[in-house]
């Protein structure tokens, strides 16, 4: 279908050498991104709903500018969704007591910092392979399903270490939202602004002016859930 090419274009945007050409497949997956972002600092479950059209629709994005490593990320980032979905939606007295939005504990939050550091450090030596293997499991895959892909020719990455913090931040984010720790928005803050400074610096405004204003709603939902964790933690006490 037309509305699932990336070449049917809502409007062209004046922005860096020769504009940006804004499609509606990537247009409505950016506004569901967003409205899954805001919905979810506000707490509101349907955030899920959002984020499940969000990834589905990059994923046929990254399909079609063959970014398969991309595509894979979104494919967890689909199950993730449903499962913080599941995990928000369970209504007995102790699952609702264990998904109060909180802070983690000191030694928890340590062992998930150096889980970030040894990760990254790791990414960073071997992102090259590693991806070059994602995207041959990928294209594997979509031909095992008899789809007409090839095996792209792939370039070194262009940021190895800024690349790896954002594949590596993100998977921890989003697993630490589905708990509602707090310090998942933390964490968003900082993917967001290095997306900013990559997508300025390849020349991609559309997506750093997009990520300006996540950066934004994740500030906000930082605010919003740090207050909620200190009123909860006051309620606790009394």
């Amino acid at each position: 279908m037309d509305f699932f090419s990336t070449h049917n274009i809502l409007v062209h945007i004046p922005l860096g050498a020769g504009g940006y050409d804004l499609s509606w497949i990537e247009a409505i997956g950016t506004v569901a991104g967003l409205l899954c972002i805001w919905l979810a600092s506000l707490e509101k479950i349907i955030n899920y709903a959002f984020g499940l059209i969000n990834v589905t629709l990059f994923a046929v994005i990254f399909f079609q500018i063959q970014l398969y490593a991309s595509l894979l990320l979104q494919v967890f980032f689909f199950v993730a969704n449903i499962y913080g979905w599941y995990a928000w939606s369970r209504q007995t007295a102790d699952n609702q007591n264990a998904l109060q939005i909180r802070w983690m504990s000191l030694p928890k939050a340590l062992g998930w910092a150096a889980g970030c550091v040894v990760a990254i450090g790791l990414m960073t030596l071997y992102i090259n392979p590693v991806f070059a293997w994602l995207t041959n499991v990928a294209v594997s895959l979509m031909q095992g399903l008899g789809l007409l892909v090839t095996m792209p020719e792939l370039q070194p990455d262009a940021f190895p270490f800024w690349d790896s913090c954002l594949m590596v931040l993100s998977i921890v984010a989003m697993i630490l939202m589905t708990r509602k720790y707090v310090e998942n928005w933390l964490l968003w803050v900082i993917i967001n602004v290095i997306s900013v400074m990559i997508f300025a610096r390849q020349g991609v405004y559309a997506m750093s002016l997009e990520y300006a204003i996540l950066t934004l709603i994740a500030l906000n939902g930082c605010w919003l859930w740090i207050k909620s964790a200190r009123e909860q933690g006051s309620r606790a006490l009394s």
